[in-house]
């Protein structure tokens, strides 16, 4: 499967979040999305990242944007991964992990030899009109909430 490409209709979606809510990426139709793709709750990359878009939430909102994390973890998982960290966004249970396939996220991983599937940490920026502005693949957690919020700049 390949990588979602700039320029590109994100693809639509409709997932459960956190609290058991159905998301869908068209409710957010008119402000950027941040839909970034993470392996596995309250593991210590994924917490790093989460916590540092947590952290960033209010530059976040003053650019507009919404924050969605997606791993394939489901609802009652990212209920204690939300509770845990205080996190103050949306994370989406895609268990069948068919959105992450549909971004290209979803991907073969050679950890230590052994290979198997699963999501590559990975951040798509959608813009308001529902096109995919950045894409960011196999992202290092470091300094990456920041280089989402100068992508965020640079749409407005």
């Amino acid at each position: 499967m390949d990588w979602i490409e700039e320029g590109t209709q994100a693809p639509e979606f409709s997932l459960k979040d956190d609290r058991g809510q159905s998301v869908s990426l068209s409710q957010f139709r008119g402000k950027p999305v941040v839909l970034y793709f993470y392996p596995k709750d309250d593991t210590p990359g994924c917490t790093k990242e989460a916590c540092a878009f947590r952290d960033r939430h209010s530059e976040l909102q003053r650019a507009g944007a919404v924050v969605l994390g997606v791993s394939p973890d489901g609802v009652e998982s990212h209920g204690k991964f939300r509770d845990k960290f205080q996190l103050n966004f949306p994370l989406l249970a895609d268990v069948e992990h068919a959105l992450a396939e549909s971004y290209g996220a979803w991907r073969e991983k050679n950890m230590y030899g052994k290979k198997s599937m699963g999501v590559v940490r990975s951040t798509f920026l959608i813009d308001g009109q529902g096109k995919v502005a950045r894409v960011w693949k196999k992202v290092n957690v470091d300094g990456h909430d920041q280089q989402v919020l100068e992508a965020l700049a640079a749409l407005q």
